[in-house]
């Protein structure tokens, strides 16, 4: 489980984050929604050490993040998963490359232990034989599932995905939705998704925190969104279903 407890965040006068708590549950897709500009992305960074807020804690399992000592923050680094918006795959490396590379950050791993890992992490996101192809190679769903195989190479404990369905077709954000979901019920990982896809709230929101304004204004999950009375989040869900659905109409 991740914790945050009150966590306030300014820049240059201007606050983002005023006195955020929440709790991300362990082997549940949990959710950060809301308009941009509401805070996601810096609370984001601020549970994952790149921002460090005024006040608060972040607890990784009891762990309180923020007071850790380097070697300590590293450690918890190691357990962390990132799958990042544009999945940031390395063009001058092949696919088995990229899944390898955390392993050769991070691992102790014989090289024939890494490439059976990366072809584990591979065969699970449904990628067989394309281990010598390069990233330009890839469509932009399997981009999206090499850098999911990626991700989860360390067997994380914690998953953090970043827009994992910006740029791709409906039909492919519904199977990148459902792996997400079937890994982190696998692997018992406490998963966090940023997203604006109200398909993907709809179909794995199992924990889900609205911000507005960089206040935790909501929260609830897939079956409530729906039925809340909360004026700022049926704003966010039906002008971003009706969105969605003119784009689709294109």
């Amino acid at each position: 489980m991740i914790e945050v407890k009150n966590i306030s965040k300014s820049f240059n006068g201007l606050q983002v984050l005023h006195d955020v708590s929440f709790k991300f549950e362990t082997g549940k897709t949990n959710l950060i929604i809301g308009q941009s500009g509401s805070g996601k992305s810096v609370l984001t960074k601020c549970i994952v050490g790149l921002i460090q807020p005024e006040v608060g804690q972040v607890l990784f399992d009891g762990r309180d993040f923020i007071t850790l000592k380097r070697k300590e923050k590293k450690s918890i680094r190691k357990e962390i998963g990132m799958l990042f918006q544009g999945s940031a795959l390395f063009d001058s490396l092949t696919v088995e490359e990229n899944v390898m590379f955390p392993l050769k950050m991070f691992s102790d791993m014989s090289k024939e232990e890494m490439r059976d890992r990366a072809n584990f992490c591979l065969e699970r996101v449904n990628i067989i034989n394309k281990n010598k192809l390069f990233p330009s190679e890839a469509s932009g769903g399997m981009q999206k599932r090499i850098a999911i195989a990626r991700a989860i190479a360390m067997e994380p404990k914690y998953l953090f995905c970043d827009e994992p369905n910006s740029g791709l077709d409906p039909i492919t954000s519904m199977l990148i939705d459902e792996l997400i979901r079937d890994l982190t019920i696998e692997n018992n990982m406490t998963t966090i998704v940023i997203t604006h896809d109200m398909n993907s709230v709809l179909e794995i929101g199992e924990n889900i925190m609205f911000l507005n304004q960089g206040h935790n204004h909501w929260k609830g999950d897939k079956n409530t969104v729906l039925t809340t009375d909360n004026e700022a989040v049926n704003d966010f869900v039906y002008v971003s279903k009706f969105l969605k659905q003119f784009k689709d109409k294109l």
